[in-house]
């Protein structure tokens, strides 16, 4: 018999033929896509609706879920990280960040990173291993079993953002394998325009994301010179900076669509007055929005934050040439859950 089929990485392109082997009515294959996505049932025995002998033949050929919910822990700002245990002993995290009328999930899409940003925790981690599509997608059905029993910011996910350990272009493949699942109405039919994939500028991918999805694109920007991007952000060295805005700048982005550039501010390294000009011009031509992040330091991290009048300053200095420009408040920083910061747990509980 062929290796069982994780079930949260389930698709019609899959199940189809199995059901089709043991000589099912393809109707079917909808209903089990219903129960584990829809109702979160990942037993074959809770599929109520199905033939007991079904039930049976689809317990031997599906294999439960790929993590488990470790530890939560919970930031006096409402913030909430799950820490998920992966089946070969790996750890990783994701966010549940309530704020308002929105319940957004932090993702992960690495066990580590390979990417070597300076001011990222995660980064100290290396890359460990990619994951899988069902450690992906089943971080969000995780998160959905911990609101059925609390009570977190409006109850429901409403917006997904792939900003959690990893750089998710680096795992690309998989990836899309799992946005594929999150938004098919036989998945979990969440709509692209809630996600928002963010990465540290792997050109090629970027294109590739935006032709197959209808996600949002976050690119870290975080240095407005050659010299200082390749300091804090080795991919620069393969990528150019320049090279990293021309490709913003002829993406086929949808007419009301806009990049977010992330930027990190750090004292002293790129926060000054000439910086913010410098990002004015770096942004000419291209539908941009920034969000300023207000840098949460970790033990051994080398910089410090920016003073808050600075970043205001910084702010509004994007402003009045009319870059669209916010600043992030930091969010769970007491539960290392900010970000930047998911790392920590990591050695804690390996």
């Amino acid at each position: 018999m062929a290796e069982p089929l994780p079930v949260h990485a389930l698709t019609p392109a899959l199940l189809d033929p199995v059901l089709a082997e043991l000589g099912v009515p393809a109707y079917r294959s909808r209903q089990v896509l219903a129960w584990v996505y829809g109702r979160g049932a990942a037993d074959p025995g809770a599929m109520s609706d199905l033939p007991r002998a079904l039930r049976e033949q689809l317990a031997e050929r599906l294999s439960g879920p790929a993590l488990e919910t470790s530890r939560i822990s919970r930031s006096r700002d409402g913030t909430v990280k799950l820490l998920l245990a992966l089946g070969d002993g790996e750890v990783i995290e994701s966010v549940l960040i309530p704020d308002d009328d929105r319940l957004t999930l932090c993702v992960s899409s690495q066990v580590g990173c390979g990417m070597g940003c300076g001011f990222c925790a995660t980064a100290r981690l290396g890359l460990r291993r990619n994951l899988r599509v069902e450690e992906i997608v089943g971080q969000i059905v995780r998160a959905r079993e911990v609101l059925e029993r609390e009570s977190i910011g409006p109850g429901h996910l409403t917006n997904l953002v792939f900003m959690g350990m990893g750089e998710p272009l680096h795992n690309l493949d998989r990836l899309l394998g799992a946005v594929e699942i999150l938004t098919a109405p036989w998945g979990l039919g969440i709509s692209p325009r809630r996600i928002t994939v963010s990465t540290v500028g792997l050109v090629p991918q970027m294109r590739r994301l935006l032709d197959a999805t209808k996600v949002h694109l976050a690119v870290s920007l975080s240095a407005t010179t050659e010299e200082k991007r390749r300091q804090l952000m080795p991919v620069t060295r393969r990528y150019s900076l320049a090279d990293l805005m021309e490709t913003c700048r002829t993406l086929p982005l949808p007419r009301r669509k806009r990049i977010t550039f992330e930027y990190v501010m750090l004292a002293g390294e790129n926060d000054s007055d000439a910086d913010a000009r410098r990002l004015v011009r770096l942004l000419h031509g291209i539908r941009a929005k920034v969000n300023l992040i207000l840098f949460n330091p970790f033990p051994g991290a080398g910089f410090a934050p920016s003073p808050r009048e600075q970043v205001e300053r910084f702010q509004e200095a994007l402003l009045e040439h009319g870059v669209h420009a916010t600043i992030r408040e930091s969010r769970g920083p007491d539960i290392a859950a900010a970000c930047g910061q998911l790392a920590a747990e990591h050695d804690a509980a390996g």
